[in-house]
């Protein structure tokens, strides 16, 4: 009689064996082809925005989307705490100087609409004394728009500068000292000598590149309202005006008389910032 034996696995044989290790391989390499050509389109439709703050400074960057140029669609209407069109990045307050990095898209669909990114604004604030309430804030931004027949050969600016400085003022009856932040856009080197493109910024020059954008803060404060402050080697002085009761109290020449006022800590002072003479 004789004994059948039994089938053996195919994996044991060295010629099946070698074939199905072929076919892993392919589909291995096909599969990582594919996962790097996602990751090319993902990293060429957006851009990485880092963002630089002094101390005592904070913000909240909004990514504002609208249709792509030819398209008919609307951006959908807000629901609730959905903002279609619109992508938030936040980047707190910190007494060191920081550094943030955003990934920022190019482009979104929102409710079957495609968009575009238009502009990238920011809310800037900064804390000027340690009250709750003793924060300037100010508006900036940057925009953006399709490549033009006339500019297309320019090399996009990767740099940008803001610059930030305090002005100050006083309020009340009291006459504390409050500041009022002011961030503007400054040319870089590039820009100012017609190296790179100024005005806004071209979407296909900035895919899959980087974007640093550089808040600085200015030493020197001025005073918020002409002909209020007398300007001294050691400091500015607050004017009398028509008496201490005067909440305007313009200079209107008198160069002599002045009156106290309050800094944000309650101290009385007669010379800002020095306080006193």
């Amino acid at each position: 009689m004789t004994v059948k034996q039994p089938a053996q696995p195919l994996l044991k044989d060295s010629r099946y064996r070698n074939i199905f290790n072929g076919l892993v391989r392919s589909l291995m390499i096909g599969f990582g082809a594919l996962a790097a050509t996602a990751c090319s389109v993902a990293q060429q439709d957006s851009f990485t925005l880092v963002t630089e703050l002094p101390p005592g400074f904070k913000i909240r960057g909004e990514a504002q989307y609208v249709p792509r140029p030819g398209e008919t669609c609307t951006v959908p209407v807000k629901k609730g705490r959905e903002h279609p069109g619109f992508k938030f990045f936040k980047q707190e307050l910190s007494e060191k100087a920081q550094t943030a990095q955003f990934e920022v898209p190019l482009s979104s669909v929102e409710g079957g609409c495609p968009l575009v990114l238009d502009n990238f604004d920011y809310e800037v604030d900064a804390k000027f004394a340690a009250g709750v309430d003793d924060v300037g804030r100010d508006y900036t931004g940057i925009a953006f728009q399709e490549s033009t027949t006339d500019d297309t050969d320019l090399p996009a600016p990767l740099f940008l500068q803001r610059q930030c400085e305090w002005s100050f003022r006083t309020v009340g009856s009291h006459r504390y000292i409050v500041k009022i932040l002011k961030c503007n856009p400054t040319a870089t080197w590039e820009q100012a000598n017609g190296a790179v493109a100024k005005g806004p910024l071209q979407r296909a020059q900035l895919a899959g590149k980087t974007l640093k954008v550089s808040f600085t803060l200015s030493k020197e404060e001025k005073p918020a309202v002409d002909d209020n402050w007398v300007k001294f080697p050691n400091g500015w002085k607050r004017c009398m005006g028509k008496s201490l009761e005067d909440p305007y109290a313009f200079c209107r020449g008198n160069t002599s008389d002045f009156k106290p006022f309050k800094m944000p800590d309650g101290r009385d002072c007669t010379l800002y910032p020095g306080c006193t003479e």
